[in-house]
């Protein structure tokens, strides 16, 4: 994704932020509430909320950013349908504790294509982004 943060304000903290509500939002039309956490990186399941474990956190998106003369490139990662198991070889997101995963739509009992996470996306976008 593009955006010229010249037109939008010069803030990358505002614009992580940002696209943190872009996921969030789009994550609400599939019925899952995802969070920020502070000190922490992406959006988050709260795992213990679903009937999981008290305490387990599950991250469900992540961001990346790069900035060159305020032009945004990358962006955001949200699991759909990943293999979970390949996680388990690595260390993902820098992500140690083990209360904290990782997880996907799918995992959660989602059962969506990919059609319909870009549909979520685009639709969440304009709500975040049109200003």
């Amino acid at each position: 994704m593009l955006l010229d943060l010249k037109h939008r304000g010069t803030d990358v903290r505002g614009y992580v932020h940002s696209l943190e509500e872009w996921i969030i939002r789009a994550l609400k039309r599939f019925n899952v509430h995802g969070e920020r956490r502070k000190g922490r990186i992406g959006i988050w399941i709260d795992r213990g909320a679903l009937g999981g474990p008290d305490g387990q956190e599950d991250k469900i998106a992540a961001t990346g950013v790069r900035i060159r003369k305020w032009v945004t490139y990358h962006g955001i990662s949200l699991n759909v349908d990943p293999d979970l198991e390949h996680f388990r070889g690595i260390v993902p997101c820098g992500i140690w504790e083990s209360n904290y995963g990782v997880t996907s739509l799918a995992d959660l009992g989602i059962t969506a294509t990919m059609a319909d996470v870009d549909f979520a996306l685009k639709e969440s976008f304009t709500e975040v982004f049109s200003s």
